[in-house]
């Protein structure tokens, strides 16, 4: 049996590095022109260069978005976009606009292509047609069921394949075709420059009451009524692989280092587990407990198992519940000494206790007893953002490894 891909986003280099580090099969990235995350940070043909090289050496995919849903001006710098891409060795293009595709066919014509879930994929018909255009993925839509997906996978040729979200933020809009930002603040989401309008506060008004506004439902806080709860099919994983999906995929090039590792070895190991167990395997509620452990809103299993309800939107807030800090990532770490080298991601004091985690679902707690500058002196507290410090460890750690500290004195019990 082929194992299914485990597909992770990267919205830098240093986020590749940490997927794959993590347990991803494969990544998918964006350049700094043509994809859906204008905001992320993104790549530079040279940074794609070197991640593309990091992965092939590890066996392991680096996929480029071009997503947009492009304007006639978009297409002017496309085909030279695309002849370099072509020169980089990326394994795959991530499009859903049919004249881009003619692009492709006409400048990069040896590159495999995926279709984007933007292209709103959600019968075996529409599936068997793109396949006739050249696709060898389809990227589903997000409102499909297990069902529905089984019956796509059974009507479809045998080496397309099919790629599916199954973790991260969800759009309000149909597979994310969205005009709300457009609308409301001129940033067009299908170019890359989404607003998340989605995420404010609403609140009714009635023509002839201008300036009176009230609340959707009874609460002086006004209510978040487009507000989506994060997709987690962690529980699912069985049902995933047996749907006839080929890769799982994460949602989230603009969250953090952290969120990436975390996610990826947590679905890393439930995959593993799966196919080393067999009909034993048995999902583990640890896993998550773990995932909890990144910024996330409440999760849904979106429609997978039934179509949503009212009880799939989150109404008071459009806060992340965040219950740990990204504190710090290994560098380097000196056996004899048992000293690690650190680069600092929040304040670390003195008396903290830590959480150390790595690839392989790793984990220890240790309190910070000893900790120096760059300079070997002691230091009660590292403030300063992305500064390099030394720590003593109670175990051995690896580079890449990442330090995380429970916020629970941030709470309110």
């Amino acid at each position: 049996m082929q194992k299914v891909e485990l597909l992770a986003p990267a919205g830098d280099l240093e986020k590749l590095k940490i997927a794959f580090i993590y347990g991803a099969d494969a990544v998918y990235i964006g350049g700094q022109t043509f994809g859906l995350r204008a905001s992320a940070r993104n790549f530079s043909f040279e940074d794609m260069e070197e991640g593309i090289k990091f992965a092939h050496e590890r066996g392991k995919k680096v996929y480029v978005t071009l997503n947009i849903i492009p304007h006639n001006e978009d297409l002017q710098e496309l085909p030279g976009y695309l002849q370099q891409l072509s020169s980089l060795g990326i394994d795959a293009l991530i499009l859903s606009d049919p004249g881009t595709l003619m692009y492709v066919k006409q400048y990069a014509p040896d590159l495999e292509v995926h279709l984007s879930t933007q292209a709103n994929n959600t019968n075996f018909m529409s599936a068997r047609f793109w396949y006739e255009q050249g696709i060898r993925r389809i990227i589903l839509a997000r409102e499909l069921s297990f069902q529905e997906i089984k019956e796509i996978r059974n009507n479809i040729p045998e080496d397309l394949e099919l790629e599916a979200f199954v973790h991260g933020a969800m759009c309000i809009s149909y597979s994310g075709r969205c005009l709300l930002s457009n609308y409301m603040v001129n940033r067009d989401a299908n170019r890359g420059e989404c607003a998340h309008p989605c995420r404010w506060k609403y609140y009714l008004v009635e023509e002839k009451r201008p300036g009176e506004y009230m609340p959707v439902f009874e609460d002086e806080k006004g209510t978040y009524f487009f507000n989506s709860k994060d997709l987690c099919m962690i529980q699912y994983i069985p049902e995933l692989i047996d749907s006839g999906l080929s890769s799982l995929k994460i949602e989230g090039r603009m969250k953090s280092v952290y969120y990436v590792a975390n996610i990826v070895r947590v679905y890393r190991e439930a995959i593993d587990q799966y196919y080393k167990m067999g009909t034993s395997y048995q999902y583990n509620p640890e896993w998550l407990e773990e995932i909890k452990k990144a910024s996330h809103r409440d999760f849904t299993t979106g429609f997978y198992v039934d179509k949503p309800g009212p009880q799939e939107q989150i109404y008071g807030t459009s806060a992340y519940v965040r219950e740990y800090d990204f504190v710090g990532l290994v560098i380097d770490y000196d056996e004899k000494t048992q000293i690690a080298v650190i680069e600092q991601r929040n304040r670390i004091f003195l008396g903290d206790e830590l959480e150390i985690i790595g690839p392989d679902m790793k984990i220890f707690t240790q309190i910070v007893g000893q900790m120096w500058n760059q300079n070997n002196e002691a230091i009660d507290v590292a403030p300063h953002a992305q500064q390099i410090i030394k720590m003593k460890m109670e175990k051995p750690v690896k580079k890449f490894d990442i330090l995380r500290k429970d916020r629970k004195d941030d709470r309110v019990e």
